[in-house]
């Protein structure tokens, strides 16, 4: 009789410490926010405002509240070859800066957008983009800059700029 109740009850205080323990490491509720008044009387030395700052936070790149970022939904794989064969697979994750509103386009035209992308891959793992160390800055940043130029083709400016979220190279 102890055979089948002792399993039910080391369940019971199983799963009661698992509970226990749950509750006791919950991180604390974020603090209460407080309001303060704001006096909305312009100051006295009131500095003048571009449309471009508004737009852009005065320094040329969009305010931050006004881009999103969209995620392609696979990765990129890119055969590395040499002579006839595949010698190398390089593997990357792309996402896209654009502007707010824009998720729906980018899903929408994505079919078109990871074709250009991945032809831009290509034409750089034949001209050995992806040879030796292919993360230095010198071989990533021909790569960037032709893969924003392949997206604002499809999207137009709406694409702020593209992310290399990874990317990895795995030898045959």
């Amino acid at each position: 009789m102890i055979k089948k109740i002792l399993p039910i009850l080391l369940a019971v205080v199983g799963t009661g410490a698992g509970i226990g323990a749950g509750i006791m490491m919950k991180p604390a509720p974020p603090p209460a926010e407080e309001h303060a008044a704001i006096d909305c009387a312009a100051p006295t030395g009131e500095v003048e405002h571009t449309v471009a700052d508004a737009d852009t936070g005065g320094d040329g790149e969009p305010a931050p509240a006004q881009q999103e970022y969209v995620k392609m939904s696979n990765q990129f794989i890119i055969p590395v070859m040499s002579e006839e064969r595949v010698k190398a697979l390089v593997v990357a994750s792309l996402s896209l800066e654009v502007r707010i509103g824009v998720t729906e386009v980018v899903y929408a035209r994505e079919p078109k957008l990871r074709d250009v992308l991945l032809q831009v891959m290509f034409d750089h793992a034949n001209i050995g983009g992806f040879e030796g160390s292919f993360t230095n800055a010198d071989r990533m940043g021909p790569l960037r800059r032709s893969l924003l130029e392949a997206a604002r083709s499809v999207l137009g400016g709406d694409v702020i700029d593209v992310l290399i979220t990874e990317i990895a190279r795995q030898d045959t």
